[in-house]
């Protein structure tokens, strides 16, 4: 962009439209740091779109029906009945934070970002379409327990994953998913630890299994 030839964008007029988080989204994951990329409004509504939209509209999905049911978050660790399906998506969960880590730690967060798009794509498109019986039934027996429990540790992961790249709606999201409900909880996700890999958690040959499925 060059001021000289008329084609500057206003930064403000992007974020006031798109949103803050939305602008740091794309710059993150458009290209490496390093070289030079496309940009216009256009494009930063494009990301806005396809990811943090899309992930807005999971966690608005969790959040309607676990009010709905009246789900206790503090039930989340009681919750042992879990399907393949529970078992791929917690695996995969440790997968991610494993490389988002390796990725930051090494200045790489377009790859990390990147990694993180492909993971809600599975959580939105595999997990919660394949899920969305169990949440909705009347009767709360121990596989509709399992399903809330395995979505909210996979929002509660992952807007401490994505904290660093789009604080505001990371900050939104811990509000209502924890601190809301948990007084012992810190009064922001900035003042959280990070997540930390469940080896044990991580199943090769399930993740194999459903992605060749």
């Amino acid at each position: 962009m060059s001021k000289s030839k008329g084609n500057v964008v206003n930064p403000w007029s992007v974020m006031n439209e798109q949103g803050a988080d939305a602008l740091r989204w794309y710059l993150f994951t458009s290209a490496p740091s390093s070289l030079p990329r496309r940009f216009s409004a256009e494009l930063v509504g494009e990301s806005l779109r396809r990811f943090m939209l899309t992930l807005w509209n999971t966690y608005s999905f969790f959040v309607t029906y676990a009010n709905l049911y009246d789900w206790d978050p503090s039930t989340a660790g009681d919750a042992t009945q879990q399907s393949d399906l529970d078992r791929w998506l917690l695996s995969e969960l440790n997968r991610l934070v494993k490389t988002v880590t390796e990725n930051l730690e090494s200045w790489h967060p377009m790859e990390a970002m990147l990694e993180v798009e492909e993971f809600i794509d599975g959580l939105t498109n595999w997990y919660v379409r394949r899920s969305r019986r169990r949440f909705w039934r009347s009767e709360s027996d121990g596989d509709k327990q399992a399903a809330y429990a395995t979505l909210y540790t996979a929002l509660t992961t992952l807007l401490r994953l994505l904290a660093p790249i789009t604080p505001f709606l990371s900050e939104e999201m811990y509000r209502n998913l924890e601190a809301r409900v948990d007084s012992n909880a810190p009064d922001s996700v900035h003042l959280t630890d990070w997540p930390v890999v469940d080896e044990s958690a991580i199943d090769d040959d399930l993740s194999d299994s459903v992605n060749l499925a």
